[in-house]
């Protein structure tokens, strides 16, 4: 896959300013910011080169902005979920960037023992725990959107994403799902859109295509580390295999992705030009 040459960045409101906004051409994810998300959502990030978090939607307790599927190394059938106690200020209405952590510092506390007792004994913990340290102090923001957002990006930073990071709540976009993610994604310049197999389901292509961006599905594979991807956070596969070892796995899969993101643009491309 042919990225960017975009260094990687904490996200921040300076980060998502209109000066700081990367150069038109890429692939562009949406996503709510997820609690050390899934592998299927990972890679789906790993794969874009703009990531723009979803922030300013309503947060939706049953998602997985809040909380993660953990497994032991040598038991992936073993499971347990990693939530945060969180509180909604303006009940369920709450936006997600709202979403405010009950006892930041008991919270802090239960997660560093979970993580530590699930991937302690990997090879790999002593440089994971260190590279989760900033996880660990965003506790201190009191957000559960700060501590989901950081998770993904330490994540992504360990495996050498090299994309930029941009926030929905400082973009301007119409109203209406898939107009509004189809402005989203036209702000980073984006010639593609890469939606999961759920979006795949209500995503109107129109006003993509009035934008002249490809909306490209993505598929990761199924087998090995990914029959279950969909549901483990990817804190289980980067633990058993090492941050080289995973990096070549995501790579692969971005790579497929972003041959079919350009096959597609030609396509249409040609096809309006007739």
């Amino acid at each position: 896959m042919q990225r960017t040459n975009l260094s990687f960045a904490p996200a921040s409101p300076a980060a998502s300013s209109p000066r700081e906004q990367p150069a038109p051409g890429g692939l562009c994810a949406i996503h709510q910011p997820n609690l050390f998300p899934r592998l299927t959502t990972l890679a789906k990030l790993f794969a874009a080169d703009y990531w723009i978090v979803l922030d300013d939607v309503q947060f939706t307790r049953r998602d997985y902005q809040h909380r993660a599927r953990l497994a032991a190394i040598d038991a992936p059938g073993r499971q347990l979920w990693l939530s945060i106690p969180t509180h909604l200020p303006s009940g369920r209405s709450t936006l997600i960037r709202d979403a405010l952590i009950d006892d930041a510092e008991l919270a802090r506390r239960r997660t560093a023992g979970m993580l530590r007792q699930h991937f302690g004994t990997s090879p790999h913990w002593r440089s994971l725990a260190q590279a989760l340290d900033p996880v660990l102090d965003s506790f201190a923001t009191g957000r559960t959107a700060v501590i989901a957002e950081t998770s993904t990006r330490v994540l992504l930073d360990l495996l050498g994403w090299r994309g930029r990071i941009l926030r929905s709540s400082v973009l301007s976009a119409r109203p209406g799902r898939s107009l509004r993610l189809a402005d989203l994604a036209a702000a980073t310049g984006a010639r593609a859109y890469l939606c999961g197999t759920g979006g795949m389901t209500y995503l109107d292509p129109v006003p993509f295509a009035a934008r002249n961006i490809t909306v490209a599905a993505f598929r990761p594979p199924t087998t090995g580390i990914w029959s279950t991807a969909r549901r483990l956070s990817a804190l289980w596969a980067l633990a058993s295999l090492g941050p080289d070892a995973l990096d070549s796995r995501l790579r692969a899969v971005a790579d497929d992705h972003a041959a079919l993101g350009a096959t597609a643009l030609e396509l249409r491309s040609s096809a309006t030009s007739v």
